[in-house]
């Protein structure tokens, strides 16, 4: 069994034992996203810890985009529950990487492949989206790839 899944899951223990209410509803909806993933396809497999990063991930996209949502629609009280489960899934994501972290990885893969222009950006995303492996959100390095390309 994966290593951080199994910390999920003595958490989610410990929250219930504390009554944080928080912690115990975020980490029970991100362990239900994991083990339908894990049944998921043609044949039930179990996630290993790369897999259960990508989960956790996409679970906190949701969260920050629900967030946005309901501040829109000026729902602050729901926004703010929905940063405060963010919040609790980022404790299990790795640590971000800094806007000069970013900007040296795309900037050597932009040297190593050679790439010319906004044309090369699928080129370069290939090579980088699996060096940065959950430490960047996607559009973040979308992002800071076009804008290496067109300068």
């Amino acid at each position: 069994m994966a290593e951080l899944k199994d910390r999920l899951q003595a958490d989610l223990t410990a929250a219930m034992k504390a009554r944080d209410d928080v912690r115990t509803r975020t980490l029970r909806s991100v362990l239900t996203a994991i083990s339908t993933e894990e049944v998921s396809g043609q044949a039930a497999r179990e996630l290993g810890d790369e897999d259960v990063v990508r989960v956790i991930t996409r679970e906190a996209k949701k969260r920050r985009e629900a967030a946005a949502a309901f501040e829109e629609g000026g729902r602050t009280d729901q926004a703010a529950a929905e940063r405060a489960e963010g919040d609790v899934l980022a404790d299990y994501l790795p640590a971000q990487l800094g806007d000069d972290e970013l900007r040296d990885l795309v900037a050597a893969v932009i040297a190593e492949t050679g790439a010319e222009g906004p044309k090369a950006m699928g080129q370069v995303m290939r090579q980088v989206t699996p060096r940065v492996a959950g430490r960047a959100e996607g559009g973040r390095i979308a992002a800071e790839v076009k804008r290496q390309l067109t300068a």
